[in-house]
């Protein structure tokens, strides 16, 4: 692996990749140059364009970045996409053809699960498979791309029943969400399951800071919205025979969302607390404020480039930019787009909560 915080050669090769055995086949030399976006909201996880002299039909590519570093060449797989739609223009002089790609996942998109199809809950016995196991059977048999299979042993307590609208993309993500785990692809195409995790739970793979080795462009932004966030709740709970109600108000004058920085009340109100029995007044001041606290938090987007290194949708990455602000910051990053061009800059995105009460 190459020191990324230090100078390289560095170029791109394309390879077809076989749908059956998931291997290289052979080069080809028609692009001209090439986007990858990875968007953890994407339903597919991401896309790519490539530009290129002569269409290709539709077929699987894989990206690889070439670095030379002291004499030693590597090959990083930057991902691998379906190409499909291709698009041609042409200026009088010059042919120019766009193709669009997707990643493996548009296989589970493409197709549905028979009507009525379910998952029975498990019978608490030894040989019921987890929910993980169900997820790892149908991903393999939806699509071609290889699946790696997670180590869960959590099993189903209800019947789990497609929808008639569902793809099997749909389905198997609404299944995992039960094992707390959601889709992931690496950089080969390969169908991950990732466990979900606070940011703060994890541990950082990459720093950016602005030291004079950094990889970090200068430019940032960062965004965040206030608005919708509350500064006082309500907990209304009744039945036939009791009712009680709670209010919690953020009155904190340190607070940027507290009733007295703003001026006004913003309420969140609960009709429907969800106890189990009949709860105490206590038990209802209690459950107010800690609503109240989760609630009282602000998610920072943060926007930067910076040359390529292994950092992956999902990852915990420390900012540590003193003179933008911010310092010691871990955020999750949420999404990239690499441009295949000499440098390999990636724009990145990735977001952190702070609490604003308490």
């Amino acid at each position: 692996m190459p020191d990324w915080s230090l100078s390289m050669q560095q170029t791109y090769e394309y390879y077809i990749v076989n749908p059956e055995t998931w291997k290289d086949t052979r080069q080809i030399n028609v692009v001209k140059s090439s986007t990858i976006n990875r968007d953890s909201e994407a339903e597919t996880l991401g896309s790519a364009t490539f530009e290129v002299t002569e269409s290709v039909g539709e077929c699987y590519i894989r990206v690889y970045l070439i670095t030379i570093q002291n004499g030693v060449k590597e090959k990083h797989a930057l991902g691998t996409f379906l190409v499909q739609t291709p698009a041609t223009s042409f200026d009088g002089k010059i042919r120019n053809i766009s193709m669009d790609a997707y990643t493996p996942l548009l296989e589970l998109k493409e197709k549905q699960p028979p009507i009525g199809y379910a998952i029975v809950k498990s019978k608490n016995t030894e040989n019921d498979e987890s929910i993980m196991d169900h997820a790892y059977k149908l991903t393999q048999e939806a699509t071609r791309a290889p699946v790696v299979p997670a180590s869960c042993d959590t099993k189903l307590v209800n019947d789990f029943v497609a929808e008639t609208n569902d793809t099997w993309l749909s389905f198997i993500s609404d299944l995992i969400k039960n094992a707390k785990y959601k889709l992931a692809l690496d950089e080969l195409g390969r169908v991950l399951y990732s466990p979900e995790q606070d940011t703060a739970s994890l541990q950082p793979v990459w720093t950016y800071d602005d030291s004079n080795s950094s990889i970090l462009y200068p430019s940032i932004s960062m965004d965040h919205d206030l608005y919708g966030i509350p500064n006082v709740v309500e907990v209304i709970y009744s039945n036939d025979s009791k009712q009680f109600y709670s209010k919690v108000s953020n009155d904190d004058e340190n607070s940027p969302t507290s009733t007295v920085n703003r001026g006004r009340e913003i309420i969140y109100r609960v009709t429907d607390p969800g106890f189990v029995g009949i709860p105490t007044s206590n038990q209802l001041d209690e459950y107010a404020e800690r609503l109240l606290k989760e609630l009282s938090t602000i998610e920072y987007t943060i926007t930067y480039t910076h040359g390529y290194c292994p950092v992956r949708l999902g990852d915990c990455v420390r900012l540590d930019y003193k003179r933008a602000g911010l310092k010691d910051i871990k955020a999750k990053v949420i999404s990239q787009s690499i441009k295949c061009e000499p440098g390999c800059p990636v724009t990145e995105k990735a977001v952190f909560t702070t609490k604003l009460w308490r």
